[in-house]
């Protein structure tokens, strides 16, 4: 066997003790309070109990107001360049335009091409049509999933709800996973708010009755306003709500109102809009309605205003949350909704427990029986398995979830494996007629080929399961391949070390399996 030099031990033991130091946490109950780095296992939404949410996100309504904003370039650009044109009209994925005059419209396309590369122009018999090409319109998809899943994660993490699980699910949906949340009716109504802010001029010169008659400037449009009233505001926004840099309830008067700051664009183009406007109206859209529509009764130049309204405190805390998260790029519908109590969390992690143990034992019974003292040896290492399993989920703060529990119980009946070819291995070389020591060296040494590929072969189908895999089936995975590591280590070098050091010291003349 080989040589214990103190460094080896040394390892072998610093790895035994750290895991079984990050695994103490999960055996408190959480009962007392441990420092941040010091954590147990995170429990699922399948284990601790809480709600799931399937969100869709409605990307046709973000490429319908993409198009309305081509439809309004594609109109400053032909009255630039002056060429007369009929029915200009947005549809839900494309701009058509009508120019009888071949010229005018062959100048017509050049101009809509250079606008942007990703435009596809194509010129139907008099009747120029923009949409955008195929390898656009799927970055955009891509593009907006991505964005609303960050600000999903903004606002559910700003509304204090723990260790939540936000993830993609097909090309347009978004689950999430809210572990101990039994009231998820708080987060869907904050989910279901796009936020989308902006500030627009109101239309002094149009009313909405003059609006109702069809006088109407195509830069203007008609938008609920306060108490039910209706304004006509500008079109182009004076500022987004891009712009925000920060957002945070207040006091004004002894009334709740919402404070907000730009940031240096916003500042410069919010500055600007009121010195030219003094005296007229700002409209301050929310979602597209109106919160608040003040006179401007100075320049605002210093990039941060107040935005008051009917509001109470929650209300203004809750936008002053959605600002400061950022407005979703889509409105998003609830697919699907799903509640476990805290009851059935319980029985899961009962039932878990129950399942591991008689595993555990049925294990245990085997490995005695037919390896005598070598298998009271596997059992230390199978112990000690767990423990470490425990600590690495500890230490990279994994979820556990019920799936995750069945990876946990499949490898301690797979963390004998190895044990179980290192022992047949010896009696084969013991039959030989070897000795002692060198039976039990031949047992590891002429085995490790042959479970390094039986782990290795299960490691590949853990990582596939993990890179293909959603939820559940990533759970059972991660557990799985840490529990081969885990069981790699306790199974040869764990189990090599006792067995050396009982070698050692008792100085067998026949091995006791």
């Amino acid at each position: 066997m080989y040589k214990l030099s103190s460094t080896r031990i040394g390892i072998i033991l610093a790895i035994c003790l750290a895991g079984i130091f990050f695994a103490v946490p999960n055996f408190l109950g959480g009962k007392v309070n441990l420092p941040t780095w010091w954590k147990p296992v995170n429990l699922g939404l399948d284990l601790q109990g809480g709600s799931s949410l399937l969100l869709e996100v409605k990307i046709d309504d973000v490429v319908k107001e993409r198009m309305a904003m081509i439809e309004d370039d594609v109109r400053q650009s032909l009255r630039e360049n002056k060429i007369r044109y009929q029915n200009l009209n947005a549809g839900n994925d494309s701009v058509k335009v009508k120019i009888d005059n071949f010229n005018a419209r062959s100048k017509a396309v050049a101009l809509f091409k250079k606008m942007d590369a990703d435009y596809n122009v194509v010129d139907n018999n008099g009747v120029i049509e923009i949409s955008y090409t195929e390898q656009a319109m799927t970055n955009l998809k891509i593009k907006v999933v991505d964005q609303s899943i960050e600000i999903v994660r903004r606002r559910i993490d700003a509304a204090g709800t723990k260790e939540p699980s936000i993830q993609r699910e097909g090309a347009d949906r978004i689950a999430v996973q809210l572990p101990g949340e039994q009231n998820p009716e708080y987060v869907k109504a904050l989910l279901g708010k796009t936020a989308k802010m902006s500030f627009n001029m109101v239309d002094s010169r149009t009313t909405a009755a003059d609006a109702r008659r069809g006088k109407l400037n195509s830069a203007s449009r008609v938008i609920s306003g306060e108490n039910g009233e209706q304004l006509v505001i500008s079109r182009k926004p004076v500022v987004t709500g891009e712009h925000l840099v920060d957002a945070s309830a207040a006091f004004e008067n002894g009334q709740p109102v919402v404070s907000f700051k730009f940031d240096s664009f916003g500042s410069k183009k919010f500055g600007e809009a009121t010195s030219k406007n003094v005296g007229e109206r700002l409209a301050i859209v929310l979602d597209n309605e109106v919160i608040s529509a003040p006179n401007i009764n100075g320049p605002i130049t210093g990039g941060s205003g107040i935005i008051s309204g009917n509001f109470t405190v929650e209300s203004a805390n809750e936008l002053a949350m959605l600002l400061r998260s950022g407005a979703l790029p889509a409105p998003l519908e609830v697919m699907e909704e799903r509640t476990v109590g805290a009851g059935l969390g319980a029985d899961s992690i009962n039932a878990g427990i129950t399942a591991s143990i008689i595993g555990l034992i049925c294990v245990v019974v085997f490995m005695v029986a037919a390896y005598g003292l070598f298998g009271l040896f596997t059992t230390v290492s199978v112990f000690l398995n767990l423990f470490l399993m425990l600590g690495v989920l500890s230490i990279i703060d994994a979820t556990l979830t019920l799936p995750g529990i069945a990876g946990v119980i499949l490898t301690i009946g797979m963390a004998v494996d190895a044990n179980v070819l290192i022992f047949e291995r010896m009696r084969e070389e013991v039959k030989n007629g070897r000795s002692t020591k060198d039976a039990a060296e031949a047992g590891f040494t002429e085995a490790w080929t042959t479970i390094v590929d039986s782990n290795l072969t299960t490691l590949v189908a853990a990582f596939v399961l993990l890179y293909f895999g959603t939820g559940p089936v990533r759970g059972f995975a991660v557990t799985l391949a840490i529990g081969i590591a885990t069981s790699m280590f306790t199974s040869v070098t764990v189990t090599r070390l006792i067995i050396t050091g009982w070698i050692m010291k008792y100085k067998p003349t026949k091995l006791p399996i």
